[in-house]
């Protein structure tokens, strides 16, 4: 019988994903924190030349070199202004690549439900960020654009 109960609650977590709330600007994002590797203050960038405009360089975490990446910049809003706030999120898609993302502010972790989110239908969205978009997540009174963290990064390969 406690077996049965048990199962239960295995399956009622696993319908909720958690996600990383950061700011951009005055928008709320989300990014699945499956993804997410580590969170660092802001360091020292090293430039590379002739790299996208929304590479920022590449950093050197505990001897792994990272490239780093504006979110600002990639979703064409003003560039990056520096604060106490400021983090690099470094994502891993793959064990062996990792990648770092410059963000005004990291919020909080949320637990979002299936039904607390509504998927993506480009047709909705206007802004051309809505194709780095997955869906909105409803928290409380705060609507939070969930990342489709693949379609972000997925250009890095042409730096």
């Amino acid at each position: 019988m406690e077996d049965m109960t048990e199962m239960r609650n295995v399956e009622v977590v696993s319908e909720s994903k958690q996600y990383i709330v950061i700011k951009l600007g005055s928008e709320q994002y989300g990014i699945d924190i499956q993804y997410v590797d580590n969170i660092v203050r802001k360091q020292r960038i090293t430039r590379i030349p002739k790299a996208q405009p929304f590479f920022k360089g590449v950093i050197n975490l505990r001897g792994e070199i990272i490239p780093v990446m504006s979110l600002r910049l990639k979703f064409g809003l003003e560039p990056d202004e520096y604060t106490g706030a400021t983090r690099i999120i470094i994502i891993k898609l793959e064990p062996q690549s990792a990648i770092g993302l410059i963000v005004d502010e990291v919020r909080e972790v949320v637990d979002l439900t299936e039904d607390a989110i509504e998927k993506n239908t480009t047709s909705d969205f206007q802004d051309e960020r809505a194709q780095y978009l997955s869906g909105i997540g409803k928290n409380g009174d705060s609507l939070i654009s969930l990342l489709n963290i693949a379609s972000v990064i997925v250009e890095k390969d042409m730096v």
